[in-house]
């Protein structure tokens, strides 16, 4: 492929949380009231944040109108994720301090070889960009870490209207590098998400499974790689095809 564009997934590809997110979610519980095992925190995000609605509000809304939106998007799943596990001594006191927790740059990591991957693309003049079902804390954490003067455009669900696996937000992202879908590659670590999203825009999917060991794979139409260190690998492979 001629390739021109390389977009990617923000948590899970590019960077993760430092700590476990039930074990953070159960520690500062801790703190107002909840003693809630770390298990049933997790299973209790899980079943909450899958059945919520897309974290998809925009275009067309003021920012301080997203902004209030997003924090009540997080409130409910937060509620709900601690729904049977005990009684908060002020549960707006314990969501600020989760929400502002998530924010902080300090408690995510980025991914091993994610900011040498970054520089060798850029060096090749490929444009760059992030899609990702995140909200605006996005762009501090990616700015903490040293992320993003590598990107081009950051692509959210939150303001862009869509949420992945929806292609339009992957067409949107496109729109604004100028780029078309046979001349790009989308990253990420989740197949339904990443991988079926990017496919029905007609880009070229790599998905990061995180097994360290695992060899570099391809079918139906997905390339998957065990860690972010194989994903300049699959690109290569990718272009020769």
């Amino acid at each position: 492929m001629r390739l021109r564009a390389v977009f990617f997934d923000a948590a899970g590809t590019l960077f993760t949380s430092r700590a476990p997110v039930a074990a953070s979610y159960a520690r500062i519980a801790r703190h107002h009231g909840v003693e809630a095992d770390e298990r049933a925190v997790r299973a209790g995000f899980i079943r909450a944040f899958h059945g919520a609605t897309a974290l998809a509000f925009g275009p067309g809304l003021a920012a301080s109108e997203l902004r209030r939106r997003e924090r009540e998007w997080w409130r409910a799943v937060v509620r709900e994720s601690f729904a049977g596990l005990g009684q908060f001594d002020d549960f707006d006191d314990f969501f600020d301090e989760l929400f502002a927790y998530f924010a902080d740059p300090a408690h995510w990591i980025a991914f091993a070889g994610v900011i040498e991957l970054l520089g060798n693309l850029r060096t090749r003049r490929l444009s760059l960009g992030v899609i990702s079902n995140f909200d605006y804390r996005l762009y501090r954490i990616l700015e903490g870490l040293g992320l993003s003067r590598y990107f081009d455009s950051i692509t959210i669900s939150s303001e862009a209207g869509y949420a992945k696996p929806s292609p339009e937000i992957f067409r949107a992202a496109m729109r604004r590098q100028a780029v078309e879908p046979a001349t790009a590659i989308h990253v990420g670590d989740s197949e339904p998400l990443d991988a079926e999203g990017a496919l029905a825009a007609g880009m070229t999917p790599i998905i990061v499974e995180h097994r360290p060991g695992a060899p570099i794979a391809s079918a139906g139409g997905v390339m998957r790689v065990p860690t972010p260190r194989q994903i300049a690998d699959a690109i290569a492979i990718i272009e020769r095809a």
